[in-house]
């Protein structure tokens, strides 16, 4: 198997329509369990040994743990008092998912007063009623899980070399994408909000610094491939002009970002380095141009089993 799989967006995209709502009807769960973090942090799946995993989340009697393996293709649900439910993945519709989510819940003890409809995507139709069955191809999703685990290898390699506040690699189920975020320390202007079927308010607390992002999506959302992109809020002026590497990656007028295809990563010599460059250049556009403190933010990439040294 190769570290960086060939990724066909037209094989993934039932697939990946599936674990889209799947993984937002979990993340449901996340939002009525764990208190509110910044930037939205607490909502978020991160790519585990198997696939994707929640985390634990906690009540005051006991925790539960949403994984989806995509390996052997299972969604389960795990209590710290031992009990455990299971959902295989194959192809349904979101409809059946969600019935059979809300009764593992229920048999687990787990909160069942969830909010019951999509986020962050156009004219949302509750889960429910989503009752056309989606193809659920396990060798796509088990590629997208491979992928995932070579980007995440990268974005951790990227953020340490970075000293101010920064996010863990982690997935937002809402658009499905994968991201890192580095920010200036530095409050940014009020966000216009305006995302779909998302809260202005939510969208506010998330930007309520200054970033300088980037992340992964798998395609969709006008994009037909996988494609990595990267953004800063606030823009700042001459973004779009500014050189960032490598030679395939290209500024999206109408999304305000820059893109680099997952297909130009994975035939580069050294995918690794590709997308370093990318994540690196990107920043550095951000940054210069919003005039961050690069001095006291910036550090060399870190080291297996070596220290910082102290400045």
């Amino acid at each position: 198997m190769s570290t960086w799989p060939e990724l066909s967006y037209e094989r993934f995209k039932s697939t990946g329509a599936a674990l889209h709502m799947w993984l937002q009807i979990a993340g449901k769960l996340r939002i009525r369990l764990d208190p509110w973090l910044n930037h939205s942090w607490h909502a978020t799946f991160y790519v585990s040994g198997r696939g994707l995993t929640s985390s634990l989340m906690h009540t005051k009697a006991k925790a539960f743990e949403v994984t989806f393996d995509l390996i052997d293709h299972v969604c389960t649900i795990v209590c710290t008092d031992g009990s455990t439910q299971t959902i295989p993945l194959k192809t349904m519709s979101v409809a059946d998912f969600h019935a059979q989510f809300i009764a593992a819940l229920k048999a687990l003890g787990a909160p069942t007063d969830l909010h019951h409809a999509p986020n962050e995507v156009p004219d949302p139709v509750p889960f429910r009623d989503q009752t056309d069955p989606l193809t659920y191809d396990p060798e796509a999703a088990r590629d997208y899980f491979h992928a995932l685990v070579a980007i995440t290898g990268v974005f951790q390699t990227f953020r340490t070399g970075f000293l101010g506040k920064s996010t863990l690699p982690h997935l937002f189920w809402g658009s499905f994408d994968l991201a890192i975020t580095r920010f200036s320390g530095r409050p940014a202007p009020e966000h216009p909000g305006g995302f779909p079927a998302l809260p202005d308010a939510i969208t506010r607390e998330a930007y309520s610094h200054e970033v300088s992002s980037a992340g992964f999506w798998p395609g969709g959302n006008g994009a037909d491939e996988a494609m990595f992109y990267a953004y800063a809020y606030p823009s700042p002026e001459g973004f779009g002009a500014a050189p960032v590497a490598p030679n395939e990656a290209f500024f999206d007028e109408g999304l305000g970002e820059f893109l680099l295809p997952y297909s130009a990563v994975r035939a580069a010599p050294s995918p690794q380095d590709a997308l370093l460059s990318f994540l690196q250049s990107t920043y550095e556009a951000a940054a210069d141009l919003g005039d961050w403190d690069r001095a006291a933010l910036d550090c060399t990439i870190g080291q297996p089993g070596r220290p910082r040294e102290i400045r």
